[in-house]
């Protein structure tokens, strides 16, 4: 029987419309001797039973994981896992030939909050966000292939970055195989995914549909992918006709891996090129006269389909304020910099940034810059990332296409 957590009065009310998370402000009583990771009963005010899941120490005390009185054993992570592979398959996302990366699962839009997996071929990429989740990773990994049967060889676990608080034993290495066969397909494109030292679980899986919609409007463009991490947006621009693609990042390893997928997929093609420097650097040299060697490069560049794709501005509330301004300021940038008639896809994947926080961001920005903007499409996560309907907080990706006059 698992230990128990009790509710203040009345504080049971989110839980009852299936929110899954408890905070630490709604509890009354723990149990003696509950700790970290332990699944717990959640009981109202009344004692009557709420709901089961994972304790940590923190403001979200309780992760649910389920709102019926169940076991968390290898029939349950059995269920869910089948669950979340049925839901891929009906949207045509698994068992696809031309597309072997995917998100298998996708925390609490999944019902298994604290948990993502990603399959990028034969590998399973799985991360825990939860003391929890990293307490069950070898149950979950063995229901897991189970589950998957022939379409996965091989699972990694990567969450040394997402669990900083705990130690680092066991937080990065395969649980199951051991393959580096490290190329995945999206859409018919190669890719090489860096899990072991690479961001989240090695490729930034949620822009796959996004990619694909700029590849439409790339024929004949001058592209810059600002951000570029491994180059996704680049190489689906190339194959869309682009005139000549642009990559830019910071970090001088996203630059490198750019420069492998796009010769993984178009070896020898001289309309690529890859820069290694700060954002905000490379678009204030566009078009400048300045005596500096990148003043020199960009001076007589200019492009007509700019991205920018920049990590999360806002990873709390508390910084939500300076992450508007930082949107603000980039996209100005870009307005200003970007050729009459050109289109500008541009993003926010801080979850505490709402859509309304983002276009005014945007607008503003538009406005600053004194251009005229029209929308052409408004962007979000994909179907392989579902958001659960009781946890609306689970819609992080948001973006604009925009004609810039």
């Amino acid at each position: 029987m698992y230990k128990e957590i009790r509710l203040k009065r009345g504080k049971e009310e989110s839980l009852r419309r299936f929110h899954p998370w408890v905070f630490s402000g709604a509890i009354l009583k723990i149990d003696e001797g509950v700790g970290e990771g332990d699944v717990v009963r959640v009981l109202a005010n009344s004692g009557d039973f709420i709901a089961v899941g994972h304790y940590q120490e923190g403001s979200i005390a309780v992760r649910v994981l389920s709102f019926s009185d169940v076991q968390i054993d290898d029939e349950f992570w059995h269920s869910r896992l089948s669950s979340a592979l049925k839901m891929r398959q009906a949207i045509g996302i698994a068992d696809n030939p031309d597309n072997n990366t995917y998100r298998l699962v996708h925390g609490e839009g999944d019902n298994l909050p604290g948990l993502i997996i990603d399959v990028y071929g034969q590998t399973a990429v799985m991360q825990a966000h939860s003391i929890g989740m990293h307490l069950c990773r070898k149950e979950i990994a063995h229901a897991l292939i189970d589950v998957m049967e022939s379409r996965i060889s091989h699972i990694y676990y990567k969450s040394e970055t997402t669990l900083p608080f705990m130690t680092a034993d066991d937080m990065n290495g395969f649980l199951y195989g051991n393959s580096d066969d490290n190329i995945a397909t999206e859409n018919g494109l190669k890719f090489r995914v860096d899990w072991l030292k690479g961001q989240k679980t090695g490729f930034f899986v949620d822009q796959r549909e996004n990619r694909s919609l700029l590849e439409k409007f790339s024929r004949g463009k001058r592209v810059l992918n600002m951000f570029c991490y491994t180059g996704g947006f680049s190489f689906y621009a190339m194959r869309g006709g682009a005139e000549l693609v642009h990559s830019v990042d910071s970090s001088a390893k996203a630059i490198e891996l750019t420069k492998q997928n796009v010769e993984l997929n178009f070896p020898g093609d001289a309309r690529h090129e890859a820069y290694c420097e700060d954002a905000f650097k490379f678009l204030e040299s566009i078009g400048t006269n300045h005596n500096s060697q990148l003043s020199i490069l960009n001076s007589q560049l200019s492009y007509n389909l700019i991205i920018l794709d920049p990590p999360a501005f806002a990873k709390h509330r508390g910084a939500l304020h300076n992450a508007l301004k930082g949107y603000t300021r980039l996209n100005q940038k870009a307005f200003e910099k970007i050729e009459k008639g050109g289109i500008l896809f541009t993003f926010s994947c801080s979850q505490v940034v709402t859509k309304d926080h983002f276009r005014n961001a945007v607008f503003t920005a538009a406005a600053l810059a004194k251009r005229k903007v029209r929308i052409l499409h408004q962007l979000h996560q994909p179907a392989d990332h579902p958001i659960n309907i009781y946890h609306p907080e689970g819609e992080y990706l948001k973006g604009l296409v925009l004609y810039v006059e």
